[in-house]
């Protein structure tokens, strides 16, 4: 089951009523922001004892499409490397 912005909006607001859920959704946008702002700039976002965010470099190289066998040339880009605390792991596989 996945979950979306308006159900961990729904939620943060059960569990802190005294906050406005206009102001839990720019919290939340801030949040996402930076997130995405940090990794725009190639830097490490790590949110402790949860998951942490890295973006790496992959190399160009020569490839082949596989329909055809045709060579291509594939350009450096960045990826998402993405690892999760051990804490968050072990709560994960032990919820089965």
């Amino acid at each position: 089951m996945s979950t979306n912005k308006s159900e961990i909006i729904k939620k943060l607001s059960n569990n802190y009523p005294n906050f406005i859920k206009k102001d839990l959704k720019k919290l939340f946008d801030i949040l996402i922001l930076e997130i995405k702002n940090s990794l725009k700039r190639h830097e490490r976002v790590e949110l402790r004892d949860v998951f942490t965010l890295e973006p790496k470099l992959r190399k160009s190289r020569i490839a082949r499409n596989p329909k055809t066998n045709e060579k291509i040339y594939v350009d450096e880009k960045y990826y998402i490397s993405f690892r999760s605390s051990k804490k968050w792991t072990l709560a994960i596989n032990n919820e089965k």
